[in-house]
């Protein structure tokens, strides 16, 4: 019984010195201070994180792009966007500041897809936008690539803004909804002011936009392949063109 009792104490002491000695190998092993080389890794998200544990960028496939309720750098995220893959960027004080997200996929009329890639003023919505989409409908294709700079106002920050986005998705009236989303158009709304690229009306050239976000100039090249120049009134009435 004694010899049963010894073996036992062995076996104990054996197994707790294997296990402190793999615990620190793993330890050293992870605290190394080499990169660490791989092949191939798959993944469903990674979230680039500075020492302090501040989130600084999130790549991410379509199931784990956060939106809801989800919490980021201790601040609420845009809740009602849709899921996609791609990137989203977050500044020193851990606001988002911008991303790349895309889509692609055939329907019921043919296909949709799309690419974003943005720039966001702070605490708001974004100044610069590549964006490309490209749909199918049946026998009619529409593609559309374009560089476009926005202003955007002061006035809110993302919080904010996302309590009016709450409250106008809760709004099922249309009609209602319109006119709640022009009341708040000053506060929220962003304006266009340039836009370099192909437009869906399949126009090739230079957009410019007044401060109210009316044409107020374009020289492009439209789908016939006619050289075009125009310059607007502040109603949005050509007022002088090229050819005439």
């Amino acid at each position: 019984m004694k010899k049963l009792n010894r073996e036992l104490v062995l076996l104990r002491t054996f197994a707790v010195s294997t296990a402190a000695i793999m615990s620190v190998l793993l330890l050293f092993a992870f605290k190394t201070n080499e990169n660490q080389k791989f092949g191939t890794i798959d993944v469903e998200r990674i979230n680039i994180v500075e020492a302090d544990g501040t989130v600084k960028m999130i790549i991410t496939n379509v199931e784990q792009f956060p939106n809801g309720e989800t919490i980021i750098n201790d601040k609420p995220i845009n809740k009602n966007r849709k899921k996609r893959s791609g990137m989203l960027y977050f500044n020193e004080d851990g606001l988002e500041c911008g991303g790349l997200i895309y889509d692609g996929a055939k329907n019921e009329n043919g296909h949709s897809s799309g690419l974003s890639l943005t720039y966001d003023r702070y605490d708001g919505d974004q100044l610069m936008q590549l964006l490309t989409t490209d749909e199918a409908r049946g026998d009619e294709r529409r593609v559309s690539s374009a560089l476009m700079f926005s202003d955007r106002t002061a006035n809110l920050g993302r919080k904010e803004t996302y309590k009016i986005s709450a409250e106008l998705d809760n709004i099922k009236d249309k009609k209602l909804r319109r006119q709640k989303r022009k009341e708040y158009a000053d506060q929220v709304g962003g304006t266009p002011r340039i836009l370099l690229g192909k437009t869906s009306s399949q126009n090739n050239g230079l957009f410019l936009f007044g401060d109210n976000g009316k044409p107020k100039a374009m020289f492009y090249v439209d789908k016939d392949n006619n050289v075009k120049l125009e310059v607007y009134d502040d109603q949005g009435k050509v007022t002088n063109s090229w050819p005439e």
